[in-house]
Protein backbone atom coordinates (compact mmCIF):
# COMPACT_ATOMS: atom_id res chain seq x y z
CA UNK A 1 0.00 0.00 0.00
CA UNK A 2 2.85 2.34 0.87
CA UNK A 3 4.54 1.65 -2.44
CA UNK A 4 1.36 2.45 -4.34
CA UNK A 5 1.12 5.75 -2.48
CA UNK A 6 4.71 6.61 -3.38
CA UNK A 7 4.19 5.70 -7.03
CA UNK A 8 0.95 7.69 -7.18
CA UNK A 9 2.66 10.69 -5.60
CA UNK A 10 5.52 10.52 -8.10
CA UNK A 11 3.09 10.38 -11.03
CA UNK A 12 1.25 13.39 -9.68
CA UNK A 13 4.27 15.47 -8.65
CA UNK A 14 6.59 14.84 -11.61
CA UNK A 15 4.29 16.39 -14.25
CA UNK A 16 3.83 19.43 -12.01
CA UNK A 17 7.58 19.83 -11.49
CA UNK A 18 8.23 19.30 -15.20
CA UNK A 19 5.62 21.90 -16.12
CA UNK A 20 7.09 24.47 -13.75
CA UNK A 21 10.60 23.80 -15.06
CA UNK A 22 9.60 24.18 -18.72
CA UNK A 23 6.66 26.58 -18.64
CA UNK A 24 8.74 29.47 -20.02
CA UNK A 25 10.48 27.51 -22.77
CA UNK A 26 8.15 28.87 -25.47
CA UNK A 27 8.84 32.47 -24.38
CA UNK A 28 10.99 33.45 -27.36
CA UNK A 29 9.13 31.30 -29.87
CA UNK A 30 5.93 33.24 -29.14
CA UNK A 31 7.78 36.49 -29.76
CA UNK A 32 9.54 35.45 -32.97
CA UNK A 33 13.03 35.67 -31.50
CA UNK A 34 15.64 32.99 -32.32
CA UNK A 35 16.88 31.15 -29.26
CA UNK A 36 19.10 28.32 -28.08
CA UNK A 37 17.11 25.14 -27.48
CA UNK A 38 16.81 24.55 -23.72
CA UNK A 39 17.01 21.34 -21.69
CA UNK A 40 14.33 20.73 -19.02
CA UNK A 41 15.28 21.95 -15.52
CA UNK A 42 18.61 23.53 -16.55
CA UNK A 43 17.80 25.47 -19.72
CA UNK A 44 21.04 26.21 -21.59
CA UNK A 45 23.19 25.71 -18.49
CA UNK A 46 23.54 21.96 -19.13
CA UNK A 47 26.81 22.38 -21.00
CA UNK A 48 28.24 24.65 -18.29
CA UNK A 49 27.50 21.96 -15.73
CA UNK A 50 28.97 19.08 -17.70
CA UNK A 51 30.61 19.95 -21.03
CA UNK A 52 31.85 23.50 -21.66
CA UNK A 53 32.99 26.64 -19.90
CA UNK A 54 30.36 29.32 -19.39
CA UNK A 55 32.42 31.65 -21.61
CA UNK A 56 32.22 29.17 -24.50
CA UNK A 57 28.46 28.84 -24.04
CA UNK A 58 28.05 32.62 -24.21
CA UNK A 59 30.21 32.72 -27.34
CA UNK A 60 28.23 29.88 -28.93
CA UNK A 61 24.89 31.62 -28.32
CA UNK A 62 26.35 34.95 -29.49
CA UNK A 63 27.52 33.38 -32.77
CA UNK A 64 24.35 31.35 -33.37
CA UNK A 65 22.49 34.14 -35.22
CA UNK A 66 25.04 36.62 -36.57
CA UNK A 67 22.46 38.72 -38.44
CA UNK A 68 20.17 39.23 -35.44
CA UNK A 69 20.57 42.17 -33.04
CA UNK A 70 19.49 39.92 -30.17
CA UNK A 71 18.84 36.24 -29.44
CA UNK A 72 17.36 34.30 -26.55
CA UNK A 73 18.61 31.67 -24.15
CA UNK A 74 17.53 30.17 -20.84
CA UNK A 75 19.36 30.39 -17.55
CA UNK A 76 17.71 27.37 -15.97
CA UNK A 77 14.01 28.31 -16.42
CA UNK A 78 14.57 32.06 -16.79
CA UNK A 79 14.37 33.49 -20.33
CA UNK A 80 17.25 35.90 -20.98
CA UNK A 81 17.62 38.18 -23.99
CA UNK A 82 21.24 38.33 -25.18
CA UNK A 83 22.12 41.63 -26.90
CA UNK A 84 24.47 41.28 -29.89
CA UNK A 85 24.33 44.80 -31.35
CA UNK A 86 26.80 47.35 -29.90
CA UNK A 87 24.48 50.31 -30.40
CA UNK A 88 21.83 48.45 -28.41
CA UNK A 89 24.39 47.64 -25.72
CA UNK A 90 25.13 51.36 -25.39
CA UNK A 91 21.43 52.21 -25.42
CA UNK A 92 20.69 49.78 -22.59
CA UNK A 93 23.77 50.41 -20.44
CA UNK A 94 24.15 54.17 -20.96
CA UNK A 95 21.51 56.17 -22.83
CA UNK A 96 18.49 54.37 -21.38
CA UNK A 97 20.10 53.23 -18.15
CA UNK A 98 16.97 54.29 -16.23
CA UNK A 99 15.15 51.38 -17.88
CA UNK A 100 17.89 48.88 -16.91
CA UNK A 101 19.55 50.22 -13.73
CA UNK A 102 19.88 46.96 -11.79
CA UNK A 103 21.85 43.76 -12.00
CA UNK A 104 19.89 40.51 -12.22
CA UNK A 105 20.17 39.67 -8.55
CA UNK A 106 17.71 39.10 -5.76
CA UNK A 107 18.32 37.87 -2.24
CA UNK A 108 16.92 38.19 1.26
CA UNK A 109 19.01 40.83 3.15
CA UNK A 110 18.35 39.06 6.45
CA UNK A 111 19.38 35.68 5.08
CA UNK A 112 22.44 36.76 3.10
CA UNK A 113 23.59 40.32 3.98
CA UNK A 114 27.03 40.04 2.35
CA UNK A 115 25.40 39.16 -0.95
CA UNK A 116 22.33 41.39 -0.93
CA UNK A 117 23.83 44.59 0.51
CA UNK A 118 27.02 44.93 -1.51
CA UNK A 119 27.27 47.51 -4.27
CA UNK A 120 26.98 44.93 -7.06
CA UNK A 121 23.60 43.74 -5.76
CA UNK A 122 22.08 47.00 -4.54
CA UNK A 123 19.27 48.61 -6.50
CA UNK A 124 17.65 51.99 -7.05
CA UNK A 125 18.43 54.96 -4.83
CA UNK A 126 20.33 52.89 -2.30
CA UNK A 127 22.77 51.84 -5.01
CA UNK A 128 23.30 55.49 -6.00
CA UNK A 129 23.94 56.55 -2.40
CA UNK A 130 26.44 53.79 -1.67
CA UNK A 131 28.20 54.12 -5.02
CA UNK A 132 28.76 57.83 -4.42
CA UNK A 133 30.44 57.05 -1.09
CA UNK A 134 32.61 54.21 -2.38
CA UNK A 135 33.76 56.07 -5.49
CA UNK A 136 35.66 58.46 -3.21
CA UNK A 137 37.98 55.60 -2.24
CA UNK A 138 39.17 55.10 -5.84
CA UNK A 139 40.06 58.60 -7.00
CA UNK A 140 43.52 59.09 -8.56
CA UNK A 141 44.66 60.96 -5.43
CA UNK A 142 43.58 58.10 -3.15
CA UNK A 143 45.32 55.56 -5.39
CA UNK A 144 48.47 57.65 -5.34
CA UNK A 145 48.31 57.68 -1.53
CA UNK A 146 48.23 53.87 -1.40
CA UNK A 147 50.80 53.39 -4.17
CA UNK A 148 53.76 52.70 -1.87
CA UNK A 149 51.79 50.01 -0.02
CA UNK A 150 50.92 48.31 -3.30
CA UNK A 151 54.46 48.63 -4.62
CA UNK A 152 56.02 47.11 -1.52
CA UNK A 153 53.61 44.19 -1.60
CA UNK A 154 54.29 43.56 -5.29
CA UNK A 155 58.03 43.80 -4.68
CA UNK A 156 57.79 41.11 -1.98
CA UNK A 157 56.13 38.75 -4.45
CA UNK A 158 58.70 39.54 -7.13
CA UNK A 159 61.46 38.69 -4.63
CA UNK A 160 59.66 35.47 -3.70
CA UNK A 161 59.41 34.34 -7.32
CA UNK A 162 63.07 35.18 -7.94
CA UNK A 163 64.14 33.20 -4.87
CA UNK A 164 62.62 29.91 -6.02
CA UNK A 165 65.26 27.15 -6.34
CA UNK A 166 66.65 26.55 -9.82
CA UNK A 167 65.33 23.01 -10.20
CA UNK A 168 62.02 21.30 -10.95
CA UNK A 169 60.44 22.93 -7.91
CA UNK A 170 60.53 26.29 -9.69
CA UNK A 171 57.40 25.25 -11.57
CA UNK A 172 54.61 27.24 -9.98
CA UNK A 173 50.83 27.40 -10.26
CA UNK A 174 50.04 31.10 -10.59
CA UNK A 175 46.46 31.16 -9.29
CA UNK A 176 47.41 30.20 -5.76
CA UNK A 177 50.24 32.75 -5.60
CA UNK A 178 48.23 35.57 -7.16
CA UNK A 179 45.15 35.10 -4.99
CA UNK A 180 47.52 35.40 -2.02
CA UNK A 181 48.95 38.62 -3.47
CA UNK A 182 45.46 40.04 -4.10
CA UNK A 183 44.50 39.05 -0.55
CA UNK A 184 47.53 40.81 0.95
CA UNK A 185 46.91 43.96 -1.09
CA UNK A 186 43.27 44.09 0.04
CA UNK A 187 44.14 43.54 3.72
CA UNK A 188 46.71 46.34 3.81
CA UNK A 189 44.67 48.77 1.70
CA UNK A 190 41.31 48.23 3.43
CA UNK A 191 42.23 47.42 7.02
CA UNK A 192 45.81 48.66 7.29
CA UNK A 193 47.05 45.22 8.35
CA UNK A 194 50.36 43.98 6.95
CA UNK A 195 50.22 40.29 6.05
CA UNK A 196 52.28 38.04 3.78
CA UNK A 197 50.29 35.03 2.63
CA UNK A 198 53.31 33.28 1.15
CA UNK A 199 55.11 33.24 4.52
CA UNK A 200 51.83 32.75 6.45
CA UNK A 201 49.87 30.50 4.08
CA UNK A 202 47.00 29.85 6.49
CA UNK A 203 46.43 33.36 7.81
CA UNK A 204 42.73 33.97 8.63
CA UNK A 205 42.23 36.62 5.93
CA UNK A 206 43.33 34.31 3.16
CA UNK A 207 41.54 31.25 4.52
CA UNK A 208 38.22 33.08 4.83
CA UNK A 209 38.49 34.51 1.32
CA UNK A 210 39.37 31.07 0.02
CA UNK A 211 36.17 29.75 1.59
CA UNK A 212 34.22 32.46 -0.25
CA UNK A 213 35.81 32.07 -3.69
CA UNK A 214 33.62 31.11 -6.63
CA UNK A 215 34.28 27.47 -7.26
CA UNK A 216 31.66 25.29 -8.87
CA UNK A 217 29.49 24.91 -5.75
CA UNK A 218 29.69 28.62 -4.97
CA UNK A 219 28.75 29.53 -8.53
CA UNK A 220 25.72 27.25 -8.37
CA UNK A 221 24.59 28.95 -5.17
CA UNK A 222 24.93 32.30 -6.92
CA UNK A 223 22.87 31.12 -9.88
CA UNK A 224 20.29 29.72 -7.47
CA UNK A 225 20.07 33.07 -5.67
CA UNK A 226 19.58 34.80 -9.00
CA UNK A 227 17.06 32.39 -10.53
CA UNK A 228 15.38 30.73 -7.53
CA UNK A 229 15.40 33.24 -4.64
CA UNK A 230 12.26 31.64 -3.22
CA UNK A 231 14.04 28.28 -3.02
CA UNK A 232 17.09 29.81 -1.30
CA UNK A 233 14.81 31.46 1.24
CA UNK A 234 12.86 28.26 1.79
CA UNK A 235 15.98 26.13 2.30
CA UNK A 236 18.11 28.81 3.96
CA UNK A 237 20.74 28.64 1.20
CA UNK A 238 23.32 31.42 1.44
CA UNK A 239 25.79 32.41 -1.24
CA UNK A 240 28.46 32.86 1.44
CA UNK A 241 29.03 30.80 4.56
CA UNK A 242 28.08 32.22 7.95
CA UNK A 243 31.62 31.94 9.31
CA UNK A 244 32.85 34.15 6.46
CA UNK A 245 30.14 36.70 7.24
CA UNK A 246 31.04 36.65 10.94
CA UNK A 247 34.76 37.03 10.27
CA UNK A 248 34.42 40.10 8.06
CA UNK A 249 31.85 41.69 10.32
CA UNK A 250 34.22 41.28 13.29
CA UNK A 251 37.06 42.74 11.22
CA UNK A 252 35.08 45.80 10.14
CA UNK A 253 33.75 46.51 13.65
CA UNK A 254 37.22 46.31 15.18
CA UNK A 255 38.79 48.45 12.47
CA UNK A 256 36.22 51.20 12.97
CA UNK A 257 36.59 51.08 16.77
CA UNK A 258 40.38 51.28 16.58
CA UNK A 259 40.30 54.20 14.17
CA UNK A 260 37.73 56.09 16.23
CA UNK A 261 39.60 55.53 19.51
CA UNK A 262 43.02 56.40 18.10
CA UNK A 263 41.88 59.03 15.59
CA UNK A 264 43.44 57.10 12.72
CA UNK A 265 42.69 58.37 9.22
CA UNK A 266 43.64 56.35 6.13
CA UNK A 267 42.91 56.91 2.41
CA UNK A 268 40.86 53.73 1.95
CA UNK A 269 37.44 52.17 1.55
CA UNK A 270 36.70 51.89 5.27
CA UNK A 271 37.58 55.56 5.78
CA UNK A 272 35.24 56.67 2.98
CA UNK A 273 32.38 54.80 4.64
CA UNK A 274 33.26 56.13 8.09
CA UNK A 275 33.29 59.70 6.79
CA UNK A 276 29.76 59.27 5.42
CA UNK A 277 28.36 58.97 8.95
CA UNK A 278 25.84 61.69 9.72
CA UNK A 279 25.57 62.80 6.08
CA UNK A 280 22.93 60.51 4.56
CA UNK A 281 19.96 61.38 6.73
CA UNK A 282 17.58 59.28 8.84
CA UNK A 283 17.31 55.58 7.93
CA UNK A 284 19.99 55.96 5.24
CA UNK A 285 23.16 55.68 7.29
CA UNK A 286 25.46 52.79 6.47
CA UNK A 287 25.03 50.05 9.06
CA UNK A 288 27.77 47.63 10.08
CA UNK A 289 26.19 45.07 7.74
CA UNK A 290 26.34 47.61 4.89
CA UNK A 291 29.99 48.40 5.56
CA UNK A 292 30.87 44.74 5.90
CA UNK A 293 29.21 43.95 2.57
CA UNK A 294 31.20 46.65 0.76
CA UNK A 295 34.52 45.64 2.35
CA UNK A 296 33.81 42.02 1.49
CA UNK A 297 32.93 42.62 -2.16
CA UNK A 298 36.13 44.64 -2.53
CA UNK A 299 38.08 41.69 -1.12
CA UNK A 300 36.26 39.23 -3.35
CA UNK A 301 36.83 41.40 -6.41
CA UNK A 302 40.57 41.30 -5.81
CA UNK A 303 40.65 37.66 -4.80
CA UNK A 304 38.69 36.43 -7.80
CA UNK A 305 38.60 38.93 -10.67
CA UNK A 306 41.90 40.78 -10.23
CA UNK A 307 43.83 37.56 -9.59
CA UNK A 308 42.25 36.04 -12.72
CA UNK A 309 43.51 38.98 -14.77
CA UNK A 310 46.98 38.60 -13.25
CA UNK A 311 47.02 34.88 -14.06
CA UNK A 312 46.04 35.19 -17.71
CA UNK A 313 48.32 38.18 -18.31
CA UNK A 314 51.34 36.48 -16.73
CA UNK A 315 50.58 33.21 -18.49
CA UNK A 316 50.34 34.82 -21.92
CA UNK A 317 53.58 36.72 -21.32
CA UNK A 318 55.26 33.51 -20.19
CA UNK A 319 54.32 31.55 -23.31
CA UNK A 320 55.00 34.43 -25.73
CA UNK A 321 58.73 35.08 -25.61
CA UNK A 322 58.70 38.15 -27.88
CA UNK A 323 56.07 39.80 -25.69
CA UNK A 324 58.14 39.00 -22.60
CA UNK A 325 61.30 40.47 -24.08
CA UNK A 326 59.57 43.66 -25.17
CA UNK A 327 57.93 44.08 -21.76
CA UNK A 328 61.19 43.48 -19.91
CA UNK A 329 62.93 46.06 -22.10
CA UNK A 330 60.28 48.60 -21.09
CA UNK A 331 60.64 47.62 -17.42
CA UNK A 332 64.44 47.96 -17.56
CA UNK A 333 64.14 51.41 -19.13
CA UNK A 334 61.74 52.57 -16.41
CA UNK A 335 64.06 51.27 -13.67
CA UNK A 336 66.96 53.11 -15.25
CA UNK A 337 64.96 56.33 -15.57
CA UNK A 338 63.66 56.07 -11.98
CA UNK A 339 66.96 55.10 -10.35
CA UNK A 340 65.75 51.57 -9.61
CA UNK A 341 62.42 52.44 -7.92
CA UNK A 342 59.28 52.68 -10.05
CA UNK A 343 56.99 55.64 -9.36
CA UNK A 344 53.23 56.11 -9.66
CA UNK A 345 53.66 58.29 -12.74
CA UNK A 346 56.13 55.90 -14.35
CA UNK A 347 54.01 52.77 -13.92
CA UNK A 348 50.99 54.53 -15.42
CA UNK A 349 53.09 55.74 -18.34
CA UNK A 350 54.16 52.25 -19.42
CA UNK A 351 52.37 51.84 -22.73
CA UNK A 352 53.35 48.25 -23.47
CA UNK A 353 52.59 47.00 -19.96
CA UNK A 354 49.12 48.53 -20.21
CA UNK A 355 48.61 47.07 -23.68
CA UNK A 356 49.53 43.59 -22.41
CA UNK A 357 47.05 43.85 -19.54
CA UNK A 358 44.22 45.20 -21.70
CA UNK A 359 44.73 42.47 -24.30
CA UNK A 360 44.70 39.86 -21.53
CA UNK A 361 41.43 41.08 -20.08
CA UNK A 362 39.95 41.36 -23.58
CA UNK A 363 40.65 37.71 -24.26
CA UNK A 364 39.79 36.51 -20.77
CA UNK A 365 37.30 38.85 -19.06
CA UNK A 366 36.61 37.79 -15.45
CA UNK A 367 32.88 37.81 -16.26
CA UNK A 368 31.74 36.24 -19.53
CA UNK A 369 28.54 38.28 -19.50
CA UNK A 370 26.83 40.92 -17.41
CA UNK A 371 23.11 41.02 -16.74
CA UNK A 372 20.49 43.72 -16.37
CA UNK A 373 16.91 43.66 -15.10
CA UNK A 374 14.31 45.82 -16.83
CA UNK A 375 12.35 48.10 -14.47
CA UNK A 376 10.00 49.65 -17.03
CA UNK A 377 9.03 48.67 -20.60
CA UNK A 378 11.53 49.50 -23.32
CA UNK A 379 11.17 49.05 -27.07
CA UNK A 380 14.04 47.49 -28.99
CA UNK A 381 14.35 47.99 -32.76
CA UNK A 382 13.60 45.04 -35.06
CA UNK A 383 16.18 42.29 -34.64
CA UNK A 384 16.57 42.07 -38.45
CA UNK A 385 15.20 44.25 -41.27
CA UNK A 386 11.52 43.48 -41.81
CA UNK A 387 10.90 42.09 -38.32
CA UNK A 388 8.78 43.83 -35.71
CA UNK A 389 10.18 45.86 -32.80
CA UNK A 390 10.30 44.02 -29.51
CA UNK A 391 9.24 45.48 -26.17
CA UNK A 392 11.23 44.34 -23.15
CA UNK A 393 8.81 44.19 -20.22
CA UNK A 394 9.35 44.98 -16.55
CA UNK A 395 11.30 42.21 -14.75
CA UNK A 396 12.58 40.76 -18.04
CA UNK A 397 16.25 39.80 -18.05
CA UNK A 398 18.94 41.13 -20.39
CA UNK A 399 22.45 39.77 -20.91
CA UNK A 400 25.40 41.63 -22.44
CA UNK A 401 27.79 38.96 -23.83
CA UNK A 402 31.21 40.37 -22.92
CA UNK A 403 33.16 37.29 -24.01
CA UNK A 404 31.25 36.96 -27.28
CA UNK A 405 31.72 40.60 -28.28
CA UNK A 406 35.40 40.63 -27.34
CA UNK A 407 36.01 37.49 -29.42
CA UNK A 408 34.16 38.75 -32.49
CA UNK A 409 36.53 39.11 -35.50
CA UNK A 410 34.38 42.02 -36.66
CA UNK A 411 35.85 44.06 -33.80
CA UNK A 412 39.12 42.23 -33.13
CA UNK A 413 40.76 40.50 -36.12
CA UNK A 414 42.14 37.09 -35.14
CA UNK A 415 40.43 37.35 -31.74
CA UNK A 416 42.02 34.16 -30.37
CA UNK A 417 45.51 35.56 -30.95
CA UNK A 418 47.23 37.31 -28.05
CA UNK A 419 48.29 40.62 -29.61
CA UNK A 420 49.04 43.51 -27.20
CA UNK A 421 49.77 45.78 -30.16
CA UNK A 422 46.00 46.18 -30.61
CA UNK A 423 46.07 48.46 -27.57
CA UNK A 424 49.55 49.95 -27.90
CA UNK A 425 49.02 53.06 -30.03
CA UNK A 426 45.93 54.38 -28.25
CA UNK A 427 45.01 52.25 -25.22
CA UNK A 428 42.56 54.83 -23.84
CA UNK A 429 40.50 54.91 -27.04
CA UNK A 430 40.53 51.14 -27.44
CA UNK A 431 39.66 50.41 -23.81
CA UNK A 432 36.82 52.96 -23.90
CA UNK A 433 35.28 51.57 -27.09
CA UNK A 434 31.92 49.83 -27.06
CA UNK A 435 33.56 46.53 -28.00
CA UNK A 436 35.69 46.49 -24.82
CA UNK A 437 33.41 45.63 -21.90
CA UNK A 438 35.61 43.82 -19.38
CA UNK A 439 35.01 46.51 -16.76
CA UNK A 440 31.38 47.06 -17.71
CA UNK A 441 29.76 50.09 -19.28
CA UNK A 442 27.81 53.11 -18.08
CA UNK A 443 26.92 53.95 -14.47
CA UNK A 444 27.27 50.30 -13.44
CA UNK A 445 30.88 50.21 -14.61
CA UNK A 446 33.36 48.77 -12.09
CA UNK A 447 34.45 51.54 -9.71
CA UNK A 448 37.57 49.58 -8.77
CA UNK A 449 38.94 49.53 -12.33
CA UNK A 450 41.90 51.83 -11.62
CA UNK A 451 42.83 49.94 -8.47
CA UNK A 452 42.70 46.55 -10.22
CA UNK A 453 44.86 47.80 -13.08
CA UNK A 454 47.39 49.38 -10.71
CA UNK A 455 47.84 46.30 -8.52
CA UNK A 456 48.17 44.16 -11.65
CA UNK A 457 50.71 46.49 -13.27
CA UNK A 458 52.86 46.53 -10.15
CA UNK A 459 52.81 42.75 -9.77
CA UNK A 460 53.79 42.14 -13.39
CA UNK A 461 56.42 44.86 -13.20
CA UNK A 462 58.22 43.36 -10.21
CA UNK A 463 57.92 39.75 -11.36
CA UNK A 464 59.30 40.39 -14.84
CA UNK A 465 61.93 42.80 -13.54
CA UNK A 466 63.44 39.91 -11.59
CA UNK A 467 62.29 36.74 -13.38
CA UNK A 468 62.02 34.98 -16.70
CA UNK A 469 58.93 32.81 -17.17
CA UNK A 470 58.56 29.98 -19.64
CA UNK A 471 56.25 27.03 -20.37
CA UNK A 472 56.81 23.81 -18.47
CA UNK A 473 55.53 20.24 -18.82
CA UNK A 474 52.30 21.16 -17.00
CA UNK A 475 51.55 24.23 -19.14
CA UNK A 476 48.43 24.21 -21.32
CA UNK A 477 49.34 25.20 -24.88
CA UNK A 478 47.08 26.09 -26.56
CA UNK A 479 45.08 27.45 -23.65
CA UNK A 480 42.03 25.41 -22.74
CA UNK A 481 39.33 26.96 -20.57
CA UNK A 482 38.06 24.86 -17.71
CA UNK A 483 34.88 22.96 -18.52
CA UNK A 484 31.97 22.25 -16.19
CA UNK A 485 32.11 25.57 -14.43
CA UNK A 486 31.27 29.26 -14.51
CA UNK A 487 34.62 30.79 -13.54
CA UNK A 488 37.18 31.97 -16.09
CA UNK A 489 40.18 29.70 -15.51
CA UNK A 490 42.30 27.07 -17.26
CA UNK A 491 41.52 23.36 -17.31
CA UNK A 492 44.81 22.32 -15.74
CA UNK A 493 45.77 25.50 -13.92
CA UNK A 494 48.30 28.23 -14.71
CA UNK A 495 51.60 26.36 -14.59
CA UNK A 496 54.85 28.07 -15.63
CA UNK A 497 58.56 27.64 -15.04
CA UNK A 498 60.25 30.55 -13.26
CA UNK A 499 63.91 31.44 -12.97
CA UNK A 500 65.80 34.60 -11.94
CA UNK A 501 66.90 37.01 -14.65
CA UNK A 502 70.61 36.41 -14.25
CA UNK A 503 71.43 37.24 -17.83
CA UNK A 504 70.63 39.87 -20.40
CA UNK A 505 69.37 38.65 -23.71
CA UNK A 506 70.85 39.91 -26.93
CA UNK A 507 70.48 39.12 -30.60
CA UNK A 508 72.29 35.85 -31.39
CA UNK A 509 75.87 36.47 -32.45
CA UNK A 510 76.75 34.74 -35.70
CA UNK A 511 80.16 33.01 -35.70
CA UNK A 512 81.43 31.59 -38.94
CA UNK A 513 83.36 28.33 -38.73
CA UNK A 514 84.70 26.68 -41.88
CA UNK A 515 82.15 24.29 -43.24
CA UNK A 516 79.27 25.43 -41.05
CA UNK A 517 77.55 28.38 -39.35
CA UNK A 518 76.80 28.50 -35.64
CA UNK A 519 74.60 30.84 -33.65
CA UNK A 520 75.84 31.58 -30.15
CA UNK A 521 73.63 33.71 -27.89
CA UNK A 522 75.54 36.44 -26.11
CA UNK A 523 74.47 36.67 -22.46
CA UNK A 524 75.78 39.68 -20.54
CA UNK A 525 74.51 40.60 -17.10
CA UNK A 526 70.87 41.74 -17.06
CA UNK A 527 69.53 41.62 -13.54
CA UNK A 528 68.22 45.11 -12.62
CA UNK A 529 69.75 46.93 -9.66
CA UNK A 530 66.63 47.02 -7.46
Amino acid sequence: MVWWSIIATVFVVLPIVYYRATRNFDFFKKRGIPYAKPVPFVGNMWEALFQRSFAEIIEKIYNSNPDSKYVGFFEFDTPVLLIRDLDLVKSIAVKNFHHFPNHRLASDPDLDPLFSKNLFSLRGERWKEVRKILTLAFTPNKLKSTFVLLRDCAKDYGDYFASLPADRSNEIELKDAFTRYANDVSVICVFGIDVNSMREPKNPYYMNMRAARFGRAQSLRLFAARNFPWLCQLLGIKVFKQRVINFFKFLVVNTILMRDLNRIVRPDLIQSMMESRGKLGPDKELTIDDMTAQAFIFFLGGFETASTLMCFATYEIGINDQVQRKLQDEIDQVLEDCNGEVTYEAINGMKYLEAVILESIRMFPPFSATGRACVKPFELPPRVPGAKPYVVQQNDSISIPIYGIQHDPQYYPEPKKFDPDRFYDDPKQMSNSLSFLSFGLGPRMCIGKRFALLETKLLLFHIFAKCDLAPCAKSSIPLKLKRRGFSMTLENGFWLKIQPRNAKRAEPEKIDIPGTTMLIETIPDRRPDN
